[in-house]
């Protein structure tokens, strides 16, 4: 995973956000040639000493001692033992932790979870972790360079680990690629115990595992690494797993745990096209979003993405009928629930509307392909979500900008503009307009203000020029191109708005006065260049 640049626009903040929020894990993946015999007898000791007292008192097997046996599982690596464990195992993954770290406190019992299920289905792949606060050395040399960090080693080589963060999406990025990338149920009991450990999975049935559509399916099994494929030619393991089957012949089919718990899939056996109904369904209709999920949030291919931030009482409310909504618009629309309590979440995307904390829902919608944001202004009924959704879909609704209250600039030697006066005051006005654009955190912005005063008290007369200023952390238009370079001055000529003239903010307010007399001079010739 490589470092997040810096967002390019405000609006492309969106994805900016989703990133940064998903950096929590950091990932990473390594290797070299050695392939000894592996030495985990640390490890088989630890696993021989809890099943002995798993055997001595069963009956007293709490929950607290299960997650405590899943944790001594994952061994404990450290400056002894790191190399020795990498160069004699095929397969290790390490996670990188330090336990001050509340990331790393959240991944550790998930992390051991998909250690126990790779241990049961016998998966070769030793899960290890490793203290990189406390042997920071080591854990540079491993590609730690945050926490969590998850890095793979097979014969000691890499690829980059770009899975979930469940105990279910380890398991499965793991066997996608340390074991074989498709399970193969033949029994009816195969297939139950299945469905206790998979949640959501891709089924085909074939009469034989061979011929071109099965290689189609294998081949979309190898470049998936998020779900799980199943297949079986046995018709009564099928419908077990896939109730709604309605043949016998070749099909495949996506189960999931939501409401649209069985998706039948009826495009050509190719494997770009089983990969694209992948990609539009494995979503639910409504996502809800948390800490651990938004770089699968962020991998949808559909951008055009309506987001509900509400309390999750009021969610209740609204989910039946924004599930309608959302089969309505299944492929143009991705729906995401944000919970509005949960500030780490919801703030980063409602500031960029302007929005302060609180409980009222709002619905607000981001199109990441076109770095555009939209808000649904009036009450968030079904009618009115729905409507508000059918605009997306067929591009009728305006962006939204954000704006503070219109002021009152009566007798005013400054005009303030703010993101709904922006055309009035600046574009289609038919007066040069002198812009500063500013915001409360600039450190030269006062400087700079106290030098546009000067000037505005300088030229105040001067036939068609108007001083203006403009907020630009509370204020937004699309014509207003700042690139977070506070503080700025533009010059909008009248009749070429289009292309305003930036100033250098390094200049003295003489020679702005300069500047500004020389592209603005009458005709006559006449200048006020002197302060």
């Amino acid at each position: 995973m490589s470092i997040i640049s810096k967002p390019t626009s405000k609006v492309s903040t969106f994805t900016f956000i989703l990133l940064l929020l998903s950096f929590g894990i950091i990932v990473a993946y390594s290797s070299s040639e050695a392939n000894e015999p592996g030495s985990d007898s640390d490890l088989e000791q630890l696993l021989a000493v809890d099943e002995q007292l798993q055997e001595d008192r069963p009956e007293q097997q709490s929950e607290a001692e299960t997650v405590s046996k899943a944790q001594r599982i994952v061994l404990e690596l450290n400056g002894d033992n790191t190399k020795r464990v990498i160069d004699g195992n095929e397969f290790v993954m390490v996670l990188g932790y330090a336990p001050w770290c509340a990331r790393s406190a959240d991944l550790m019992p998930r992390f051991a979870e998909a250690a126990t299920s790779l241990k049961e289905i016998g998966s070769s792949i030793l899960m290890a972790k490793i203290d990189g606060d406390r042997y920071s050395k080591i854990a540079s040399e491993l590609e730690i360079k945050g926490f969590p960090t998850l890095v793979l080693f097979v014969n000691g080589t890499s690829q980059t680990y770009n899975g979930g963060s469940s105990a279910e999406d380890i398991v499965i990025w793991v066997q996608k690629k340390t074991g074989a990338p498709i399970i193969t149920l033949n029994t009816v009991d195969e297939a139950q115990r299945f469905l206790n450990k998979y949640h959501t999975f891709v089924l085909g049935l074939f009469e034989k595992f061979e011929g071109s559509e099965h290689n189609e399916f294998l081949k979309a099994a190898k470049s998936d690494d998020e779900i799980q494929f199943v297949e079986t030619s046995d018709s009564d393991v099928a419908k077990l797993l896939f109730p709604d089957l309605k043949t016998s012949n070749v099909f495949i089919g996506m189960v999931k745990t939501e409401a649209e718990r069985y998706t039948v899939y009826d495009g050509s056996y190719k494997m770009e096209k089983i990969l694209e109904f992948l990609g539009s369904n494995k979503f639910p209709l409504i996502t809800k979003l948390t800490e651990t999920n938004t770089v699968w949030v962020y991998s949808s291919p559909v951008k055009l993405q309506v987001m509900l931030f509400s309390k999750a009482d009021d969610f209740q409310k609204l989910s039946q009928p924004l599930e309608d909504i959302a089969r309505k618009f299944k492929s143009k629309l991705m729906f995401i629930y944000v919970d509005i309590t949960n500030e780490n979440l919801a703030m980063p995307f409602l500031t960029l509307f302007g929005i302060e904390a609180g409980n009222k829902t709002v619905i607000a919608a981001f199109d990441n392909n076109l770095n555009s944001k939209y808000l649904l202004e009036s009450v968030p009924s079904p009618n009115n979500i729905e409507e508000f959704c059918s605009g997306l879909a067929h591009g009728t609704v305006s962006r939204y900008y954000k704006s503070e209250p219109v002021p009152d600039n009566e007798n005013a030697s400054i005009v303030t503009v703010v993101g709904k006066t922006f055309d009035e005051l600046v574009l289609n006005s038919r007066e040069n307009v002198i812009l500063e654009v500013h915001t409360p955190w600039c450190v030269n912005c006062e400087a700079l203000s106290k030098q546009v005063e000067k000037l505005a008290k300088h030229f105040k007369g001067f036939e068609n020029l108007v001083f203006a200023r403009i907020d630009a952390s509370a204020n937004e238009h699309t014509k207003l191109q700042a690139d977070d370079e506070y503080p700025m001055i533009l010059l909008y000529k009248s009749g070429e708005k289009e292309k305003p003239l930036k100033l250098s903010t390094k200049l003295s307010a003489k020679d702005m006065a300069v500047f500004i007399n020389e592209e603005l001079k009458p005709k006559d010739g006449s200048a006020k260049d002197e302060l």
